[in-house]
């Protein structure tokens, strides 16, 4: 019970840290993954399923994110071109400089681990690699 308390907690500090560094854009860390998620593709766009497969959330969740990022212009909704019942999320312009800036924040804030040597990160991300594998969080 002691390791998952504090798993827990590490967690919520780590988020807290977080969520600061991306406050002067209003995001979530949630929305900053979506935003993060569209960044890193060829295009800028992704069906909104497969955004929800990628971040491991319900298509209502993913609704929601899209929704929120499309009210501060960060991304908008298009028509599939080729399947009419697909709708994508395309990162916008002003979504790419948001992304770049919020990015440069949150790896300043060492992603709310700044306390820990290169070597704790290491061991800490062995550790937590064998519980997410066990869980079938990912595949190795």
């Amino acid at each position: 019970m002691q390791a998952a308390t504090s798993i827990m907690r590490a967690q919520q500090i780590v988020l807290s840290r977080v969520d600061e560094a991306l406050r002067p854009w209003s995001l979530t860390f949630a929305r900053y993954e979506v935003l993060v998620l569209l960044h890193f593709t060829k295009t800028g766009t992704l069906p909104l399923g497969k955004m929800g497969d990628r971040l491991m959330l319900h298509q209502a969740s993913i609704t929601n994110l899209v929704d929120r990022l499309e009210e501060q212009g960060l991304v908008r909704r298009l028509a599939h071109p080729t399947d009419r019942r697909t709708t994508l999320a395309e990162l916008t312009p002003e979504g790419r400089k948001v992304v770049k800036a919020a990015t440069k924040a949150v790896v300043g804030t060492s992603v709310g681990v700044a306390e820990l040597t290169d070597r704790d990160t290491k061991d800490l991300h062995r550790i937590l690699k064998k519980l997410r594998a066990g869980a079938a969080d990912f595949e190795p």
